[in-house]
Parts: C-alpha cells; structure tokens; sequence
C-alpha cells in the first residue's frame, strides 16, 4: 500500500521477484516509548503490525519470528535470544540459527506501510549491488538497519567476531552462537554490526516509517483511511483475515459494482460481486485464479449493462439495441398488450 514510489521501483520490484530468501522478524523489544504496550500486537488498519509485516514477508522460504510465541495471521518458526531482551545482535543471531538461505531479510516488527514490493527492492539491490546487504534510508536520510536484505554470510561472520571481541564463544563454522557466546553480544547496539558491512542504500520515507510512539501509531492509523490508501488497505485486511491469497483487478470489481448498482439496483452492487467471488471460487476446481474473477467479472458486468439498456429504452418507449435480440414482430402479429392498465 504506499503511495509513494521510489524512482524505478517498479523496475527493482521485478529483478527481486525470483530472488530466494528467508526472512528474521524482530518483535521482542520492550517497547518503552509506549509504556510497556504489546506493540507487535496493536493494530493499524485492523491488523497486528506483526501480521503487516509477515504479509510484506510472504513469500520467504522460511519466516522466524523472534520473540514469544503468539497467534499469527501465517504459521512462522519462533525463536527467542538467551536470555531474553538482551539485545537486537542477540536477537538476531538467535533467528539466524533458523534460517538456511544465503539472503535473509531483516525487519522489526512495528512497520505500518512495508509492502511485499520494497522487501523486493530491497533484495533486487543487494543482489545487483554485490554489497553484504541493502537497507532502506527514511525521510531524513537516516539508516534503518532494521528493514534491511543481507547476505547470511556476512551476518554470521561479523556476529562470531562481535562475540568474541566480548568474551564470547562463536559457535561452529561461525554460524549461530551457542552458550556463553552470546553474552558476547548482549546490549550491543545494531550499529557495532552494520559499521563491519558493506552496504547499499535505499531510499523510501513511507516504508521506513515505524512505530515507537502513541503518536506514530495515530499517524498509521489516520494515513491508510486517507482516499488514496484506504481501500488497498482494506482489501489486503480482508484478505488477511480471511486467509485468501489471490491478487484481483480492484478496478475491474468496482467498474462492476458500479453497473450493477445504476443498472439494476443498489442492492446489486454488493451480491453481484458476492456471486463473482463464488463462481470464481467454482471454477476449474476451485483454482481458477485472477482470470476466473476477471472473466466472471466480464460476465456479470454484460449483464448488468444489458439491464441498464432494457431499463433505458423502457423509459424511452424504444426497443434496446443488441445483435442478438430477434427481430421485432410485424404489427399484425403482435401479441395485444394485456396488461392491466393497457388500452
């Protein structure tokens, strides 16, 4: 859902789509700034900003969560740093341990606009850019390393040497840490991390935006019902509670509610696109796809607009045009009219 597009994101969105990758969530924090709140839990558009941010996170072959299991909109691995709260590095190395992809995105947890297409962009410019990862940069040009693409590698080998510059024990072949090594890395800030890298930057103010206070929260949640955002929200919403993954022409299923309602009645517009979804539902199996509601959609708005055409040319007293209605009847062979009110 954002409207704003970076410069050839588009582009970007594209080259990332074949780019195989696991994904770590870091949902554990305290969450001072809001009193203590259950952040990953509040709701922007209806949603948990942890289920916004596994939606943005799809399609990653393995998704681990970092933090205390809890009910979620998709099944994910869950894992917890030792001990708990001691950090982003520990935290991280603790959903590293999970993951088997060379490419692994990072995100937290409290990120209101992250959409599917900038996790893209975002894996589109670690691969063309040979760097050991690729983050996005928020309105005011700061480095969000937590809404970032890596190389697995790189991560692993920079967390081993952290640990045991701090007294810690890397684990084996410089993987996971494991014991007393990962005290190494409690209470380091993500910065002692991201200054070993090699990085890349993405620019995007809208997905970057997270939610650390009462007041961001309020700002998400008065964006996506701004016009051009609320109805892409609720779609996805619904989409998400109902479990339903399948990418439809918004515009095609408005253009028909419109004919149904002008056309036939009001009423219509709601049950017509009922009835789309189910026929689409129906067809080939129940796998019918997009074309199947793109095709019921066409059907459904043919009718409605030759309903508009009988509704008209009654009005008019003439007969509505269409190729496939059978001549009119000669004068003397029409049929009386034998309506009550007729004469």
């Amino acid at each position: 859902m954002t409207a704003y597009q970076p410069p050839g994101a588009q582009d970007a969105t594209d080259a990332g789509r074949d780019v195989a990758y696991d994904a770590v969530v870091l949902a554990g924090g305290a969450a001072r700034r809001l009193g203590g709140a259950d952040k990953p839990g509040l709701r922007v558009g209806g949603r948990a900003l942890l289920d916004r941010v596994l939606a943005a996170c799809a399609d990653a072959g393995t998704t681990v969560v970092v933090a205390d299991p809890r009910p979620t909109a998709r099944p994910v691995t869950w894992a917890r740093e030792d001990p708990p709260g001691a950090g982003p590095l520990a935290a991280l190395d603790a959903g590293l341990r999970h993951t088997t992809a060379e490419r692994v995105v990072v995100l937290s947890a409290d990120l209101p606009f992250l959409d599917e297409g900038t996790v893209r962009r975002l894996l589109a410019a670690l691969r063309t850019s040979g760097a050991d990862g690729a983050l996005l940069t928020d309105a005011d040009g700061r480095d969000q390393p937590l809404v970032a693409a890596y190389r697995a590698s790189a991560l692993r080998r920079e967390l081993a040497a952290l640990s045991r510059g701090h007294d810690g024990i890397a684990g084996p072949q410089g993987g996971g840490l494991t014991g007393p090594g990962v005290s190494g890395l409690t209470g380091l800030p993500l910065r002692r991390l991201t200054g070993a890298l090699d990085l890349t930057r993405v620019p995007d103010p809208v997905a970057s935006f997270d939610c650390d206070t009462w007041d961001d929260i309020a700002t998400a949640r008065a964006r996506i019902r701004e016009h051009g955002h609320v109805l892409d929200e609720w779609i996805s919403a619904v989409k998400d509670e109902l479990g339903i993954d399948l990418d439809v022409d918004t515009k095609v299923l408005l253009d028909l509610a419109r004919d149904a309602a002008h056309g036939v009645a009001r009423p219509a517009a709601p049950l017509t696109t009922f009835l789309v979804g189910y026929a689409a539902a129906q067809a080939k199996g129940g796998e019918g796809g997009p074309e199947a509601v793109a095709e019921a959609s066409r059907k459904a708005a043919a009718l409605a607009l030759r309903w508009a055409e009988e509704a008209a040319a009654a009005q008019s007293g003439a007969a509505p045009a269409a190729a496939s209605d059978p001549a009119p009847a000669a004068a003397s062979d029409a049929t009386p009219d034998t309506r009550p009110d007729a004469g």
